[in-house]
């Protein structure tokens, strides 16, 4: 008699039902065979109902997973629907595809100059955009002669590759993309929540449109028969803003214009890694953390603030974050971390890919062109600098007279902006490592080098560890 096999798989079912099912199992004695039958004349709503919405068994969500697509939705819009730890999924990549006929979106709200405007310089940075590409094409090939070894076809979507990496600093956060993600029905629900308390009105219509997608069978199935289910119409039911993340933002900008002093004048340096006095400075810690993200200021003033502060007044900034919790809310991402803390100044594009590592706590300052924007070295070497400059600076000046959070959508990925990342060694070993190779985008493999550097200083027993690859090491016919 052939022996029994210890590992079922198990195939694709609802996500609320495979949720009930793997619930049902881990309590009672019976097999998966006998639990799926259950969930087969049993409502899987009701189940969900009283454990997971009204006990708070949050951990039954874990076990029913949802793919949705996002397609014809901003930039913008997807580094925010991106903007989640427990998150897999892939967005339209900038290197391999070209979006010079994309198009662009236009966010609601503009009025009739303004919106002229701004579709005149969106038309004018996706013409940039193309032009630099067919340029930088021309100018790599003749730089870069193709080797006897590589077929033409290799070398020449090698090339397109590059030329894309120098090009996309012309896209911005208004262009069109797609994201496919695979998330749990509790991250999916803690993203409706987070996206429905947006401060863009195209995010908080895609929040919308997630819980009414969530109501209905799934638009797409795989097998002809199809599934007539709905795909999480319980989830559907129990999605409200979340409010208290809005207004501890609001609370805590509206604190610190009233409290901070005024800001020091220190130079803006790519990576900060900020030395924490642990373990007694937690607490100056999560207060710089939860000031960072509603103030321009580096990390490293807020922290050296705080922790000039007594108790009584860190305790304060703290309280204010947390005015407006309910017993549902969590605590607020900024009480999370890890022993290090970068402070990164990087363009938009860099921050699109450093975005996607997960194992690490994430927060970005609000959007803005104070910074200024990066130039290429490749744009100055290939004689596009003055041309490249001429449409940033229109761009910029656009940006400053539309103002609000319309103009965001017109940031090129060439924008500055500040950003903090939070992580332990482990994390900042993998990121350093992973991004300094040549097969990456030359921004990030900076970042990532100067992070190196900065363990270094900080950790030389640890940072000696890291195997990272100098930027000036360089194979650009590699991908």
């Amino acid at each position: 008699m052939p022996k029994a096999s210890r590992v079922i798989a198990v195939g694709p079912m609802p996500p609320e039902k495979s949720a009930y099912a793997l619930a049902r199992y881990s309590r009672s004695p019976d097999s998966i065979r006998e639990s799926i039958d259950w969930v087969r004349r049993h409502d899987s709503a009701k189940f969900l109902e009283s454990f997971y919405f009204q006990y708070g068994h949050a951990s039954v969500a874990d076990l029913g997973h949802v793919v949705l697509c996002f397609e014809g939705i901003s930039e913008l819009a997807a580094t925010e629907i991106e903007d989640e730890q427990l998150w897999d999924g892939q967005a339209r990549s900038s290197r391999y595809q070209d979006f010079s006929r994309s198009g662009f979106i236009t966010p609601s709200g503009l009025d009739g100059v303004h919106e002229s405007a701004y579709n005149a310089a969106a038309t004018r940075l996706l013409a940039a955009y193309h032009v630099i590409h067919r340029k930088m094409v021309e100018f790599l090939t003749d730089k870069l002669p193709m080797p006897e070894q590589m077929k033409e076809d290799a070398y020449r979507r090698n090339i397109a590759a590059r030329a894309f990496d120098v090009a996309r600093y012309a896209l911005f956060l208004g262009i069109p993309t797609g994201v496919g993600q695979v998330t749990s029905i509790r991250t999916l629900e803690r993203q409706i929540r987070r996206l429905r308390s947006s401060e863009y009105g195209e995010v908080r219509g895609i929040a919308e449109e997630i819980a009414e997608a969530c109501a209905l069978p799934p638009a797409c199935v795989w097998d002809e028969t199809g599934q007539t289910d709905p795909v999480a119409p319980t989830l559907a039911r129990h999605v409200d803003p979340d409010t208290h993340a809005s207004a501890s933002q609001r609370d805590l900008k509206q604190w610190a214009v009233q409290n901070l002093p005024a800001a020091t004048s220190t130079p803006t340096v790519p990576v900060d890694l900020v030395d924490l006095v642990k373990p007694d400075d937690t607490h100056s810690e999560i207060v710089a953390t939860l000031l960072y993200p509603v103030t321009e200021r580096s990390f490293r003033e807020l922290y050296d603030l705080a922790r000039d502060w007594p108790p009584s007044r860190r305790n304060e900034v703290v309280d204010v974050a947390l005015g407006s919790r309910t017993r549902r809310d969590e605590l607020l991402r900024a009480f999370r971390g890890g022993p290090y803390v970068f402070d990164i100044v990087m363009d938009i594009g860099a921050y699109r890919d450093l975005h996607r590592h997960r194992r690490c706590q994430q927060f970005r300052q609000a959007y803005s062109a104070r910074l200024g924007y990066e130039t290429p070295g490749a744009i100055t070497d290939a004689g596009l600098e003055e041309d490249y400059q001429t449409v940033m600076d229109a761009t910029f000046v656009t940006i400053s007279e539309i103002g609000g959070n319309a103009a965001d959508y017109l940031l090129p990925f060439a924008a500055r902006g500040r950003f903090l990342f939070k992580m332990d060694f482990a994390e900042a070993e993998y990121i350093t490592k992973l991004r300094s190779g040549v097969k990456g985008h030359f921004s990030y493999r900076r970042i990532a080098w100067e992070m190196k550097l900065r363990m270094e200083e900080i950790e030389p027993e640890l940072g000696r560890l890291i195997e990272a690859t100098p930027p000036w090491i360089e194979d650009p016919l590699t991908r």
